[in-house]
C-alpha cells in the first residue's frame, strides 16, 4: 500500500489535530483546506483572522470550515502563560512569557504541550531553529533520549528508505550516532519499513583507518547496546550497505550489508548532501525532516516546500501522535 494511504488509514477516526502556525502562507492554507475536506485530521491555523481570510480570498480558497486561532485574542492566553512559566522553571518571567507566546511557533508548541493539539507543522517561512527552539524548551526530549534528530523518508515507486541525520546534529559523537540510529529505526517501523540499519562511512569493516571511522564503528557498538534486537551494522560504505553483491564481498556474513533500508550518516554535512543527491539525481521524493526524539510530534518543513509537502508532512505528524 502507498505510504500515505497506509498512514491515512492509521489516523482516520482518531480525532487528531495539527496546528499550523503560518496561517497567512498560501501553501499552508491550500494544504489545510485539503486536509479539512478529506476529514482525516483537523488543521488549526494560527494568525489574525482577517489577514488569513484575505490571503485565502486572494488564492480562491474557502476556509469557512477551518478553525483559526489568533494568539492576540485567545481566551485561554493567561492559562497558557502560567503553564509556560511553570514549564520553564524560572528561566522566563511572566512578562517574558507573554511576549514569547505572541510568537506563533511558541504559541503553537504550547497548544501541543497542553494537549489542545496533537502535533505541529511549521517551517514554510521560518528557519529550522525557529521551529526546533520552542519544541526543545517546551515539549522537550522523550524519556531515554538525550537529543533530537531529523530523518527523511526517500521514496520512489515501491522503494522506501530512511536517511538520518539530515537536519539537526552537525557532528554527533559515537553515542549520539547510536541514538540517532535507534530513533530512525523506530520511525521506520511507523512508516511500514522493517529497519535494517547501516552506519555509513568511507570505510567498510576496517578498510580505512581514521578517527572518523572509529567513531562510526563505536557508534555501531553503542547502538547494539541500546537495542540488542535491532539489525544494525557498520562501519559501512554506501555501496556495501545497498548493493547485495558488494555487501557480500565487503562485509560477508552481515545481516545488513546489501539490504539496508535505514542509512545513518556520520555527520549532518554528509546526510544533507546525501538525501539531496538521492532527491535530485535519483528522482526520489524526499519527505521530512521528521523530528525524532521529542515528547510530542513537531515537524519542520523546508522553506522551499510546496503545498503537497505541507499536506504530507501534516499526515506524517498526525501518525507520529499515535
Amino acid at each position: 500500500m502507498d505510504l500515505f494511504e497506509s498512514l491515512k488509514n492509521k489516523i482516520d477516526g482518531k480525532d487528531l489535530t495539527i496546528v499550523l502556525p503560518e496561517g497567512t502562507e498560501p501553501r499552508i492554507l491550500g494544504a489545510a483546506v485539503r486536509l479539512q475536506k478529506e476529514n482525516i485530521l483537523k488543521p488549526i491555523l494560527l494568525g489574525n483572522k482577517n489577514d488569513i481570510a484575505k490571503v485565502a480570498s486572494d488564492n480562491s480558497l474557502n476556509i469557512d470550515a477551518l478553525q483559526v486561532i489568533d494568539p492576540e485574542t485567545y481566551p485561554e492566553f493567561d492559562e497558557m502563560v502560567d503553564a509556560f512559566v511553570e514549564r520553564r522553571k524560572g528561566k522566563n518571567t511572566k512578562e517574558q512569557a507573554v511576549k514569547m507566546l505572541k510568537d506563533n511557533n511558541y504559541f503553537g508548541t504550547m497548544l501541543v504541550y497542553m494537549d489542545k493539539a496533537s502535533g505541529m507543522v511549521s517551517g514554510s517561512v521560518h528557519s529550522t531553529g525557529d521551529t526546533v527552539r520552542p519544541a526543545l524548551q517546551i515539549v522537550k526530549t522523550a524519556p531515554g533520549n538525550s537529543r533530537i534528530s531529523g530523518s527523511f523518508i526517500l521514496q520512489k515507486g515501491d522503494e522506501r528508505y530512511m536517511f538520518a541525520d539530515c537536519a539537526i546534529n552537525i557532528n554527533p559523537d559515537a553515542q549520539g550516532l547510536a541514538e540517532i540510529a535507534v530513533q530512525t529505526a523506530k520511525s521506520a517501523k511507523l512508516f511500514d519499513i522493517d529497519p535494517k540499519v547501516a552506519m555509513l562511512s568511507f570505510s567498510t569493516k576496517g578498510s580505512a583507518k581514521s578517527e572518523e571511522v572509529d567513531k562510526v564503528r563505536l557508534a555501531t557498538e553503542f547502538a547494539h547496546g541500546l537495542d540488542a534486537d535491532l539489525p544494525v551494522d557498520g562501519e559501512m560504505q554506501f555501496d556495501a550497505a545497498f548493493v547485495p553483491s558488494v555487501g557480500a564481498q565487503k562485509a560477508p556474513g552481515s545481516k545488513v550489508a546489501g539490504h539496508a533500508n535505514v542509512f545513518v550518516f556520520p555527520d549532518l554535512q554528509s546526510g544533507n548532501i546525501g538525501y539531496k543527491i538521492a532527491q535530485r539525481f535519483g528522482g526520489f521524493e524526499a519527505i521530512g525532516p521528521i523530528l525524532q526524539g521529542l515528547n510530542k510530534p513537531i515537524s519542520d518543513l523546508s522553506r522551499g516546500c510546496n503545498e503537497e509537502d505541507v499536506y504530507k508532512t501534516s499526515i506524517l505528524t498526525a501518525a507520529l501522535a499515535l
